[in-house]
């Protein structure tokens, strides 16, 4: 039952997208086989807005069916708290709530990491405000739990999203969004094994946490679709669609 609450509530919120706001994409090399089981984990890059879950106007409808089936999806509890924190309740199969520390709630998101299970996650663990900071006047870096996740995982499938950004929508802070705007994002798929090997899972998990989060600050800093200025970055993303 929860399953099927979830993906109506994922469906509404893909339409509801989709009918206020533009997007334009592109799949960067292999494109995806229809097969959404193999992916076993989706990680978005350049973490700037709350309004994040409207990148599901890019999600085909047949991987919103399997994430409401089983994703597990790690939600910070400062999030939680706030009004738009009932959304987030209501966007996976399993919503785990999280301290952003490295305690007994991050283990029980591993816990949950399954045969079946694709993990949502924002490697950066908190917004980018305007300034290009985090809330704390701190630089945005990526954070080592997604290099947790990928480490557990032998097989399948990682979906990354380099997001072009939502401050222009809303940024935190900001109350009401701005609709008509255009979401902008390139997804790339990346097979696991293939993936921890080159990064040297097998060898030392320190040196693979530091090799992860060194791969994926460049994957953020050159692949995400947004300039400075606004524009997009690595010339014009075309409209979106669908595989």
């Amino acid at each position: 039952m929860r399953s099927i609450l979830v993906f109506a509530v994922l469906l509404m919120l893909k339409g509801v997208s989709r009918a206020l706001l533009r997007y334009r994409g592109v799949w960067m090399g292999i494109p995806p086989d229809g097969d959404w089981s193999r992916i076993r984990v989706l990680a978005i890059l350049n973490h700037t807005s709350l309004y994040e879950p409207v990148l599901a106007g890019f999600a085909p409808t047949g991987l919103l069916w399997h994430f409401a089936r089983h994703g597990v999806l790690p939600v910070a509890d400062k999030t939680i708290r706030r009004r738009v924190g009932i959304l987030f309740r209501f966007l996976a199969r399993q919503v785990v709530v999280v301290t952003r520390q490295r305690d007994h709630t991050w283990e029980d998101v591993l816990r949950r990491v399954d045969e079946d299970a694709i993990v949502m996650i924002l490697p950066e663990g908190r917004m980018m405000r305007k300034d290009g900071l985090d809330a704390a006047g701190r630089p945005m870096t990526i954070r080592g739990g997604v290099a947790d996740i990928l480490a557990s995982l032998n097989r399948g499938l990682m979906l990354l999203v380099y997001s072009g950004g939502l401050h222009h929508i809303q940024a935190p802070g900001e109350l009401v969004p701005r609709p008509l705007r255009q979401v902008r994002a390139r997804c790339e798929l990346l097979d696991i094994a293939s993936y921890n090997e080159r990064l040297g899972r097998s060898e030392d998990m320190e040196a693979f946490r530091a090799a992860v989060i060194k791969d994926l600050t460049w994957r953020r800093d050159t692949l995400c679709p947004v300039r400075e200025d606004g524009g997009i970055r690595g010339g014009e993303v075309p409209p979106y669609r669908f595989p």
